[in-house]
């Protein structure tokens, strides 16, 4: 039996809010867009590893053309992101989305 087990105390669930509708969630029902120390900016991975600056997006376009309306990852990844930028970084996203669905669906 493990210590929390024992104690009866719920284990910590890491909260972050979205860059688009500023709700506060769970870290693992997000996704985080990254700048990285190199100026890119991409999609994290599913482990959230990628070395950088985050930003985090609910698993939803809107959410994430809402931060791009509002210049949201402008101020969070402090950097002005271009059209082109923002066009290939929601590739990415709409890619994400699409990867976990199959997952989930497994």
């Amino acid at each position: 039996m493990t210590q929390k087990a024992k104690t009866g105390k719920q284990p910590h669930i890491p909260m972050r809010s979205c860059t688009g509708c500023r709700q506060s969630k769970p870290k693992k029902e997000l996704i985080r867009v990254v700048r990285t120390p190199e100026g890119t900016v991409e999609v994290d991975d599913v482990k959230g590893k990628l070395n950088g600056r985050g930003a985090y997006v609910c698993a939803d376009v809107s959410c994430f053309d809402q931060a791009i309306k509002k210049k949201a990852f402008d101020h969070v990844l402090k950097m002005k992101m271009t059209e082109e930028q923002a066009n290939k970084v929601k590739d990415g996203f709409i890619a994400r989305l699409l990867a976990d669905q199959e997952e989930n669906q497994r």
